[in-house]
């Protein structure tokens, strides 16, 4: 297996193996920015993490492997506010940009990509991903101390801000300037701490809630991204399954209500605004940016996520419930 002894390596420098040791090692699903692996340890499995400069995407995105240690640092952060919503950290080598992580069985740790692309969708466990997300962002907001060290904006622009905003505004040059400065806002902002990729496949239902995975391009910046990154994957998913469109809305519901009954840094009106117009920003890059989603390949798919977001931005007030209300109806 390519990279093997290289873990190896790390897992000894770290004391996790012994010198003479070569536990199993099969590769997991890592996605597109990183390589993911079982190790087998005669104490029971864990997970080893390690990113990737080069990105698995058609378009040319290279990112720094020091992100790995970011995504640690956000998952020990988690771990002090919602210890059950995130795995334990076991080691870290930063040398290698590689650190190991409790292994979560996927029979008792399902992803919620996998149900909701099934159709499953809970809305009280949606509720639930809100109220974990909103601890977190509330925990540090106004906190210099964690602004500092997660001082990531350079991170966060070359895996967020230029690949799916900044790319999406070449492809659509009347509404550039629109989406240029809602950038140059998400990259001035200091409120609290991003995750920075709070998607369903990052997300693991658990027994106890939700678990938070893949928190590379954590930075310190607008908590409006995190949530708008993820309420945009609740309105996709009913382009793929349009049958599921109400159940897809009633999780979009319960966790704007879930995440809003938490928000206490900020005035509720101004930070749903900013976040519908980050979403509607965002609808239109997972179809036109660097990172398309996999599962919605029709043309007449994506015009129609296109033209939806387009409309949306071209309207000068756009608050989350209108919004979801006016995507509900395309389904109806």
């Amino acid at each position: 297996m390519d990279g093997q002894d290289e873990i190896y390596r790390a897992l000894r420098r770290v004391g996790l193996i012994g010198e003479d040791d070569r536990p199993p090692v099969a590769a997991l699903s890592g996605g597109v920015s990183g390589d993911v692996f079982r190790v087998d340890l005669p104490g029971g499995p864990i997970c080893v993490k390690r990113p990737l400069e080069r990105l698995r995407v058609a378009a040319e995105w290279h990112a720094p492997m020091e992100r790995a240690h970011s995504e640690v640092a956000w998952l020990r952060f988690a771990a002090g506010i919602a210890p059950n919503s995130v795995p334990s950290i076991l080691a870290e080598d930063r040398a290698a940009h590689l650190f190991a992580m409790a292994y979560l069985p996927p029979e008792r740790f399902p992803c919620w990509k996998t149900l909701l692309m099934e159709g499953t969708s809970d809305a009280n466990f949606a509720a639930a991903v809100g109220a974990a997300l909103v601890r977190i962002h509330a925990a540090s907001a106004g906190r210099a101390d964690v602004a500092a060290r997660f001082a990531n904006q350079d991170l966060f622009f070359a895996l967020r801000i230029e690949p799916y905003l900044l790319h999406t505004a070449k492809a659509h040059p009347r509404y550039a300037s629109q989406i240029e400065r809602l950038c140059e806002a998400l990259a001035r902002a200091r409120i609290a701490l991003m995750h920075g990729d709070v998607s369903p496949k990052n997300i693991l239902c658990g027994p106890d809630g939700p678990v938070f995975l893949d928190a590379e391009t954590a930075c310190y910046g607008d908590p409006a991204f995190d949530l708008a990154f993820c309420l945009n994957h609740l309105l996709l998913k009913a382009v793929y399954r349009p049958s599921g469109a109400t159940s897809y809305g009633a999780a979009f519901e319960a966790l704007r209500a879930a995440y809003f009954a938490g928000v206490d840094w900020e005035e509720t009106a101004e930070l749903d605004g900013r976040v519908a117009r980050m979403l509607a920003a965002l609808l239109l890059a997972r179809i036109d940016g660097k990172s398309p989603v996999e599962y919605i390949t029709a043309d007449r798919d994506k015009a129609f996520v296109r033209q939806v977001a387009l409309d949306f931005l071209d309207r000068p007030a756009l608050s989350l419930r209108t919004l979801s209300q006016a995507w509900q109806e395309k389904f109806l």
